[in-house]
């Protein structure tokens, strides 16, 4: 059975862990995601995105999940991720999913409260919780302090914004950023500022773009054909420091990618006269599958299942 994400964060929040918000694509990275939160006893969230709606369609989604789920002894939820607007949402909600994120970051602030509170009416008659954003996940070292405030979530407005949205949590901005590329320098993340939005409001966190972007991944992928150079994600302390100052969901995409296209690429390399493609997706299942058991226990999620 479905849960909702703030079920899942509630409990993850009052016992000092975090949820992992995985992303799927396809029917490996589900089957990756499920068995991993089977094996390692741990709560999961499985994440969609417009984007992969689009690309397989909810006809084809909600039951592959549906179907995942029944097999699972763990609670599950099925959350949009990065909603553009209502009528993407209400689709969703409408559909089965137990969660919606409604992404107004881009907007000014009433804007933002203003679509975020027409989608938090819309799902919680309806038993559907809501995450929102508030800041903009964007690259910060070469910024001025005054461009680096306007980007980063601002601590006074969460307490206004989530009392006039009704929003169950709300994703914050503190020098993350989306993709493989997250920092040109030395990763730095702004935990004051997570120390300050903590004390102002008692909202359920979440951190957006935090996959670590592992060095072995990164560099078996470039061995075998890859163009990723230096690319640098979040380090797993950073992670840690982060659910002790209160983020209780980490999004995690852009990891499952990388060993995707990592295990495929040395197949295609090593194996040229394979052409069954559950020969090349297996592998590539099972080294998903590998990044999120590592992540649920970096987050403290594992055997935190009922």
């Amino acid at each position: 059975m479905l849960v909702t994400n703030k079920e899942l964060q509630s409990d993850a929040t009052a016992n000092g862990y975090a949820v992992g918000a995985f992303n799927i694509s396809n029917l490996e990275t589900v089957l990756a995601i499920t068995e991993a939160a089977e094996e390692e006893k741990s709560p999961v969230i499985i994440a969609v995105t417009g984007s992969t709606i689009k690309y397989a369609g909810l006809d084809f989604i909600i039951p592959m999940v549906k179907t995942a789920v029944k097999k699972a002894s763990v609670p599950m939820t099925l959350h949009l991720d990065h909603g553009a607007d209502l009528e993407i949402c209400s689709k969703c909600i409408n559909a089965g999913f137990t969660s919606v994120m409604i992404d107004g970051s881009h907007l000014n602030f009433e804007e933002n409260i203003s679509l975020t509170k027409s989608v938090v009416d819309f799902a919680h008659p309806k038993g559907v919780s809501v995450e929102a954003e508030l800041g903009r996940l964007s690259g910060v070292e070469e910024t001025t302090v005054e461009e680096k405030d306007a980007i980063l979530t601002d601590p006074d407005a969460v307490k206004e914004f989530v009392e006039r949205t009704g929003v169950d949590a709300l994703a914050v901005a503190i020098g993350t950023s989306h993709g493989a590329y997250k920092f040109k320098a030395e990763p730095k993340l702004d935990f004051e500022r997570l120390k300050d939005i903590r004390k102002k409001s008692d909202v359920l966190l979440v951190l957006h773009g935090a996959s670590g972007v592992p060095v072995e991944i990164v560099e078996k992928a470039n061995k075998y054909g890859a163009e990723l150079g230096k690319a640098k994600g979040v380090p797993n302390e950073a992670i840690q420091k982060a659910i002790s100052l209160g983020i209780s969901k980490v999004n995690i995409d852009t990891d499952l990618r990388l060993a995707f296209v990592a295990a495929t690429r040395e197949i295609f390399t090593i194996s040229p006269k394979v052409f069954d493609p559950r020969k090349i997706l297996g592998p590539a299942k099972e080294a998903m599958k590998e990044v999120v058991k590592g992540k649920m226990r970096l987050f403290g999620s594992n055997l935190k299942a009922p």
